[in-house]
């Protein structure tokens, strides 16, 4: 899966002051993305706060995205969940044909076994017609998907190609990459290991820093992916600051807060998540107005 390599982005869901989808925003920043080297777009992940959109919102998000990106980049779309039959159902109905792959989600709240785990995972990848990028995201779901789980559904069903994974454990990231299928690719979920779990044999991200600042963090993943480490670490340590910054308050309302700075979108979230406070607000706005000023990253 060539166009799984290099940068993707969690895109967010760009709302107005009323709450509402803003279709105009989210064009501006598939824009944004597209002509600043991003290399795939993830739509309704996480970051785009899917679980408090509405079926017919995800559609206009969907929809919105499609057109706007105008077959240049390839898409992902998310869909997981926490009830099998649900999102076996949704695979088996939703219209896929612009996407290139799934983002599925280790089943969260329930905390599975590892056999539960891998059971769920089966069923989505013989109901999917497209390839499955398997997530990890223990932070989020309430349990960690072991290297062993994901390398047993790598081996067993082809379709499943990926996974993003986002533990920030990097020696568990090590120990997918030593023992990946040929072809299964390790995706980084986590922006401040990137550059490492690359450098180590990685595929690149799935990232939230990276849609604020897509020219540099994707340049920085194609130097780690040409083993050139001192010139991608030097963007790394430039961005690292604003990564902390950004998951300080919650995702994503750091990185709201990043593209009102940059004229993108309103920094607008829904409950229950909250903006961040005045205090993140003006060190972000100042990281973002330092780092476009820095010369050394000028050009990259």
């Amino acid at each position: 899966m060539q166009s799984l390599m290099g940068t993707g982005v969690a895109l967010i869901t760009p709302f107005k002051k009323d709450f509402s989808v803003d279709t105009n925003a989210l064009e501006k920043i598939v824009d944004f993305q597209v002509e600043n080297g991003i290399d795939y777009l993830v739509v309704l992940g996480t970051t785009a706060e899917s679980a408090t959109l509405t079926a017919d919102e995800k559609q206009l998000v969907i929809n919105t995205v499609i057109k706007a990106n105008a077959g240049r980049l390839p898409l992902v779309l998310g869909v997981g969940g926490n009830n099998t039959a649900d999102v076996v159902a949704e695979l088996k109905t939703a219209d896929l044909s612009a996407f290139t792959a799934v983002l599925s989600v280790s089943p969260y709240y329930n905390k599975p076994t590892q056999e539960g785990i891998y059971q769920h995972f089966k069923a989505v990848a013989q109901a999917s017609p497209l390839p499955v990028i398997l997530y990890n995201v223990p932070g989020r779901t309430g349990s960690n998907m072991l290297p062993e789980t994901v390398l047993r559904l790598a081996n067993d069903f082809k379709n499943i190609v990926a996974i993003k994974e986002a533990a920030g454990d990097i020696v568990q990231a090590m120990k997918l990459i030593q023992h990946k299928p040929e072809g299964f690719l390790v995706i980084s979920g986590d922006d401040m290991i990137t550059l490492p779990m690359v450098l180590a044999g990685g595929a690149g991200v799935i990232s939230v820093i990276g849609e604020g600042f897509p020219k540099e963090f994707s340049q920085m993943v194609r130097l780690g992916l040409e083993k050139k480490a001192d010139e991608a670490y030097k963007i790394h340590y430039g961005i690292m600051d604003s990564i902390d910054m950004i998951f300080e308050q919650g995702n994503p309302a750091g990185i709201k807060e990043v593209f009102k700075v940059l004229g993108l979108c309103e920094n607008t979230v829904r409950l229950p998540l909250v903006n961040v406070n005045e205090d993140l607000a003006a060190r972000l706005e100042s990281f973002v107005k330092k780092f476009s000023a820095t010369p050394q990253l000028q050009g990259v």
